[in-house]
């Protein structure tokens, strides 16, 4: 049974698990963060009026690939996806958060958090991961479910041919605030795009399986965000409050609670290239950094992934 270490539990990463766990694969999953999620990240926060509740990447996300929308309608037969029309006629959204998709899948998975996973280690034709509190075996196989940015720096030590596509590819960051106020913003719509600095702002207390204080989700310009990309969130919160404001047509009463995040690879542009693998080394990348800014497309690079290996140990056979 072979075995593979993935470093990343967002969606690409749970979807290159999901296929080769199928396959018999012996899958562990190494995350920084908490809890799953990645780009569907979502928190909550305490406030006099009970729990606030914020999805705080992506906002939703839409289907077009088949396979695609069969698992979404898994899903949404579960309980655990349900359309957001107010978004887009074709919006999306995990319920009762946007990372309860992931919840579901990391569930299925031996997945470790709150392990940083720093580089690589080529021992005996294995992979050992490098890292404070890095478990001391050795994986046959390693998949990085990473942001290019991220991803670079551990594969130039490696492959400097699959490097240079990490390295080429750029994200955009996103200043995200999350605020909620004692009472329902006196604005008639649930979503505002493109008003000065600010790119989104969505209602998040109105989704479907929603509920909680008023809760809304502001987003600036990735122009904003790069040009004040250094700002600490202490200064940043100011300026989203005052878009926010702007684009809801009059003054905010102070936030009951808030929270500022920094997102510094929000916004992908994709490379043309659907995965990464090194049959040779079994070292491979997914991602939505190598198709596109999109839920599905992570999705779609992590079962491309996969697919890959799954035919490489074929032939090898």
């Amino acid at each position: 049974m072979p075995t593979v270490a993935i470093i990343g539990a967002g969606m690409a990463g749970l979807s290159c698990a999901q296929v080769l766990a199928a396959s018999g694969w012996s899958v562990t999953l190494f995350d920084k963060g908490r809890r799953p999620g990645g780009r569907m990240a979502s928190r909550l926060l305490d406030t006099p009026q009970g729990s606030a509740s914020f999805d705080f990447g992506a906002q939703y996300f839409t289907v077009r690939d088949p396979g695609f929308a069969d698992e979404v309608a898994r899903w949404s037969e579960a309980g655990l996806a349900a359309r957001w029309p107010e978004a887009r006629p074709d919006a999306w959204i995990g319920v009762p958060t946007m990372n309860s998709v992931l919840q579901e899948l990391a569930a299925q998975h031996d997945v470790h958090f709150a392990h940083h996973v720093s580089g690589l280690a080529r021992e005996g034709g294995r992979w050992r991961l490098l890292g404070e509190g890095m478990p001391l075996r050795h994986f046959d196989a390693a998949v990085l479910a990473l942001p290019a940015e991220q991803a670079a720096p551990i594969l130039t030590l490696h492959d400097f041919d699959l490097a240079r596509a990490a390295l080429y590819a750029r994200s955009q960051p996103c200043w995200t605030g999350m605020f909620a106020f004692d009472a329902p913003l006196p604005f008639g719509e649930h979503t505002v795009r493109d008003h000065g600095l600010l790119a989104w702002a969505a209602r998040n207390s109105a989704k479907p399986g929603r509920g909680g204080p008023e809760s809304w989700v502001v987003q600036a310009t990735p122009q904003w965000s790069t040009a004040h990309l250094e700002m600490t969130p202490e200064d940043v919160g100011p300026h989203l409050l005052g878009a926010l404001a702007k684009a809801t047509g009059g003054a905010l009463s102070a936030p009951m609670a808030q929270s500022i995040h920094r997102w510094r690879y929000a916004l992908s542009a994709g490379t043309g290239l659907s995965c990464l693998w090194n049959g040779a080394l079994r070292i491979g990348a997914c991602g939505d950094w190598l198709l596109g800014p999109r839920v599905e497309c992570a999705w779609i690079s992590g079962r491309r992934l996969a697919d890959r290996m799954l035919g490489a140990a074929r032939e090898a056979a």
